[in-house]
């Protein structure tokens, strides 16, 4: 697979050399001054190593700010907060999610937050993500809405320094990586994710530290690989399968990473499924590459199964681990189901302790549940409209009619709409497609993980489409949109090494989109953190007739 070509800041490889006969012809300028002046800027290994971590850090410190910046406004439970800030709050005192009395969101609104009950209620998602939510409530107190959603707001600025630092690791650049972590700090869905207590931006910090994990675990992989082979032919022996690998840190650490992203939600599953055939397909191509005859049947039944030993028991401990409350409980929901409402065992699985098949019986109603959910909602959006963001998901809406919401006007308006960034979104969506279209051509690496991360977390859920599933959802694998359009961002920018007005020409192209995208997330600024608004101007936000 040959390697990206659009790293801008990595030295660029020798010019071949001019065969005895060819004739010469002087070259015009090469780079821009502004690349001239940046050369000087970063000319020792100090600046440079202040670079590589400054760019990622500025772009979190921006990420801080729109994530931050009150985020306890509105004081109001928004969404499905209804669900997971108060389950996070009983699992704080219960060890699982205590049961509310009806009707009991003004109350905890209005500071009564101590009415749930030591009866359990049923839940479709497991605990982690909850729990997460929790250290907030636990360090600010229930009472505070910047407690609700604290701990959301940390996973996605996390998300942006480790994408930041993901993309100059897949691109060799420093600027690209930095370029990839800036457009997912000001993108209006990556901020109401991050601003609004519900458990899917914590999913995707969890996925982006899988896919960092199986990223750094390529690299570890292939060098100890060529090593082993390289050994064994040194020593005269003939190499047909090659080793099986068994020192993976990096795999054992995506394990425990998507563990934890499935005690978020089970969607990590999918991810875990579309890595492990990645890293077949990375250990087989490795293979025959090196010229081992049995390079198929090695990257299956040899490193495949190693593979498997390492990552699945791992995997499931880090999910077990989570549900350490429910376990030690006596009340949790099915916590007694066996032994009161339901059948045990009987026959080869009787002797299967009883915790354990009340659990199992737990899970297999959840599921059910999940699969079966058609409930109509007026947000659904079918996922094969997702990446064109036909149905963005309205949060939170409210109407001051008395003249007090400080719009200037009688009404205002308060939205919290997790609509996209169009400029970055739209872009990101085409670039997608680009990117399909590249890795038939040319078959790069990191064209093809920033694929599988989209496969992972977004083809699955077309088998879902008559479900009812949320637009929102997609903030899962938007860092793997926004990888892919840096990708293209990369491709624009060419090297510094190209002819000057091309050169100077791309970067006046890239500087002018990026300045659009900030454009379009000021404008947007509004409509995704409640700031009251005359309707005009929220009828000017409504740039599709379904984003109503």
């Amino acid at each position: 697979m040959g390697r990206v070509s659009p790293a801008t800041d990595s030295v660029p490889p020798a010019p071949a050399p001019l065969a005895a006969d060819a004739p010469t012809r002087p070259e015009g300028p090469r780079g821009s001054r502004l690349d001239t002046w940046w050369a000087a800027l970063v000319s020792t290994p100090a600046r440079q190593r202040a670079w590589r971590w400054g760019g990622p850090i500025a772009v979190t410190l921006v990420a801080a700010i729109l994530r931050l910046w009150n985020l306890g406004d509105p004081h109001s439970l928004v969404f499905d907060e209804t669900f997971y800030v108060k389950d996070g709050w009983s699992l704080l005192h219960l060890g699982y999610e205590g049961s509310w009395p009806s009707t009991p969101d003004p109350a905890f609104n209005a500071g009564d937050v101590n009415t749930y009950t030591d009866s359990p209620t049923y839940v479709v998602h497991p605990p982690l993500g909850k729990w997460i939510i929790a250290l907030g409530l636990a360090v600010f107190g229930a009472e505070n809405s910047f407690g609700w959603r604290v701990s959301v707001a940390v996973c996605g600025i996390l998300g942006v320094l480790l994408i930041s630092m993901i993309g100059t690791k897949l691109f060799r650049s420093t600027l690209l990586g930095t370029i990839a972590g800036f457009l997912f700090a000001i993108d209006g869905h990556a901020i109401v994710m991050s601003r609004v207590g519900i458990l899917d931006g914590i999913l995707m910090l969890f996925l982006l530290l899988g896919f960092g994990a199986f990223l750094l675990d390529r690299e570890w992989h292939l060098k100890r690989l060529a090593e082993r082979i390289a050994a064994s032919e040194r020593e005269g022996k003939e190499v047909l399968w090659g080793p099986a690998i068994w020192n993976r840190p990096w795999l054992l650490a995506a394990a425990v990473a998507l563990g934890l992203a499935t005690a978020v939600k089970w969607s990590g599953l999918y991810f875990l499924v579309a890595f492990a055939l990645w890293t077949v397909l990375v250990d087989a191509l490795a293979r025959r590459r090196a010229g081992l005859p049995f390079w198929i049947s090695a990257a299956i039944l040899k490193q495949g199964l190693a593979s498997f030993v390492l990552l699945v028991p791992v995997y499931l401990a880090s999910y077990l681990v989570t549900w350490t409350g429910w376990f030690t409980s006596t009340n949790g929901y099915y916590r007694n189901w066996a032994q009161t409402d339901g059948t045990p065992w009987a026959g080869g699985l009787a002797w299967v302790p009883l915790t354990i098949q009340n659990f199992w019986h737990f899970e297999v109603s959840v599921y059910n549940f999940n699969v079966n959910e058609h409930s109509p909602h007026p947000y659904a959006a079918n996922p094969f409209t997702w990446l064109f963001m036909i149905r963005p998901t309205q949060m939170y809406v409210n109407t001051i009619s008395d003249g007090t919401g400080g719009c200037g006007e009688q009404t205002c308006y308060e939205n919290i709409t997790s609509v996209g960034n169009a400029a970055i979104w739209w872009a990101a969506t085409a670039a997608i497609f680009f990117l399909v279209y590249r890795l038939i051509r040319k078959r790069e690496w990191q064209v093809g993980i920033i694929l599988m991360g989209m496969v992972g977390g977004y083809l699955p859920w077309l088998l879902f489409s008559g479900r009812t599933i949320f637009q929102f959802y997609t903030i899962a694998f938007e860092p793997y949109m926004i990888l892919g359009l840096t990708f293209v961002i990369g491709m624009a920018l060419g090297r510094r090494t190209d002819a000057r007005r091309k050169r100077v020409a791309a970067l006046w192209v890239v500087a002018a989109y990026l300045l659009l995208a900030v454009a379009v997330s000021v404008f947007f600024w509004p409509v995704w953190t409640a700031q009251p608004i005359p309707g005009w101007l929220l009828t000017l936000h409504y740039w599709l007739p379904s984003w109503r």
